[in-house]
């Protein structure tokens, strides 16, 4: 007996059996009570970037393999090694799942003209994939913040959405996260730079790793960026691009450092930072943490001046940065900051099904008023008893328990129970039982709100 089959890329068949099946390696669910700090961490980004009149843009996961190829950098790690790419076996498109979003934005510019009127202030959060070996806080799908400002040349953009970042991080509450920035200055600048770099790894290709052979004529920047512990004196001693940087250049970096320090951001130059992406240009900076390890990057970004021509657009200066979400609520899980998961303000207790739908119309306008309340449910539809109805209402986490009794509902009332009192409760009231007419749910919903 053969095993039934489903149509995978190419018509080749896959094998489908009795297996367990289980999420891919490095692709993670996010499960209640952790999806609570999502969107704690979440609430907080769109306040801070709603104060800065950022503003939401939202892009295709799947993106053309040509985006990334152009946009990223053929020799950086992701398009090399990384991506997720295929081809679509309906008409042929070569296509990839998104390892980042600035190429994705920048193309959604240009499609739509969105700087015909104007510089634009966005942001996006979403998923991104890479195929690279899953680890604490460096996973396969991960989730990204972003914010990009499009259309704007002046180094006072660069800083503000550093600051963007620092307000983010003090509303969260984060600790011990230093800034550290660098120049990459314009082409020509690092072209001259670039002949530097490969003239003195050129004079030590003996202490090269593979990599940074390879790239010592394809990208040797980014042999500035290796991790090999073994090469680290070597890239120590290498020429500094901030020497090869003009007054212009200068004057710019030194705009974003001024700016930085009037706003009270403490920034450490690091003339070995690159960053791993092609596109950038003048400002480079990432955000830091020791307390994750080899992961601590927590944030990267730059400006990318050149990114628009080279995806076919007008010349347009742009500047962003790229957050990893789940590198922030590791460190905020580190340093204790997230906030206890929701729970709801009442729980329905119903003895008898009958009671049904008096319970619900109640329940929706208690929800109209904005009153949080859950109301009970079995896995096999009975509606248990009085007692263990009353546990699961204090597992809950609720502040009251509703109750539908027949003798409440003769009266046509409802019981108001306290199950726990508030913090600042004081008097005796916090915790008495109290009833309420069922056809006036503006007052039930006021006491559940008041006492």
């Amino acid at each position: 007996m053969t095993e039934p089959s489903v149509a995978a890329s190419h018509n080749k068949p896959v094998a489908v059996n009795n297996t367990k099946l289980t999420a891919v390696k490095g692709m993670n669910d996010i499960l209640p009570p952790e999806s609570a700090t999502w969107e704690w961490f979440e609430e907080h980004v769109r306040h801070v970037m709603a104060l800065s009149s950022y503003r939401n843009i939202r892009t295709p996961i799947v993106e053309p393999t040509a985006l990334f190829v152009k946009g990223t950098g053929q020799t950086t790690d992701i398009v090399e090694k990384e991506m997720y790419s295929f081809e679509d076996k309906l008409n042929g498109e070569h296509l990839t799942l998104r390892p980042e979003n600035t190429p994705g934005v920048v193309r959604a510019a240009i499609e739509h003209n969105l700087t015909y009127e104007g510089g634009k202030r966005l942001y996006y959060m979403g998923p991104m994939f890479r195929h690279e070996r899953p680890q604490r806080g460096r996973y396969r799908q991960f989730y990204q913040l972003g914010a990009e400002a499009l259309g704007f040349a002046g180094p006072e953009v660069d800083a503000e959405l550093m600051l963007l970042v620092h307000q983010l991080f003090d509303r969260l509450g984060l600790k011990n996260v230093r800034v550290e920035l660098n120049s990459l200055g314009v082409p020509a600048e690092r072209a001259a730079h670039r002949a530097a770099l490969v003239d003195y790894f050129s004079q030590h290709a003996d202490a090269l790793d593979a990599d940074s052979q390879r790239r010592l004529q394809t990208n040797p920047l980014r042999i500035l960026d290796t991790k090999n512990p073994a090469m680290q004196a070597l890239v120590q001693a290498a020429p500094q691009l901030i020497s090869y940087l003009g007054e212009s250049s200068l004057k710019h970096l030194d705009t974003v450092k001024h700016l930085l320090s009037v706003c009270g951001v403490q920034w450490t130059v690091n003339p070995r930072l690159v960053r791993g992406l092609d596109y950038y240009s003048h400002t480079v900076f990432e955000f830091i943490t020791s307390e994750l390890g080899a992961q601590g990057t927590l944030c990267g970004g730059g400006r990318y001046d050149g990114l628009f021509e080279t995806l076919g657009g007008k010349p347009t200066p742009a500047v962003g940065w790229g957050m990893g979400i789940e590198r922030v609520l590791e460190l905020v899980k580190e340093q204790s900051l997230a906030s206890s998961a929701p729970v709801p303000d009442a729980y329905a207790v119903v003895p008898d099904a009958a009671a049904l739908s008096t319970v619900a119309t109640t329940l929706q306008a208690l929800r109209a008023q904005g009153v949080s309340v859950q109301m009970h449910a079995s896995l096999d539809g009975s509606t248990g008893s009085f007692k263990s109805q009353f546990k699961k209402a204090d597992g809950s986490g609720a502040r009251f328990a509703l109750i539908f009794g027949a003798d409440e509902l003769a009266q046509g009332k409802v019981a108001l129970k306290a199950l726990r009192a508030r913090a600042d409760a004081q008097d005796s009231q916090a915790t008495a039982q109290q009833l309420f007419a069922l056809d006036n749910p503006n007052a039930l919903a006021l006491a559940i709100k008041t006492t």
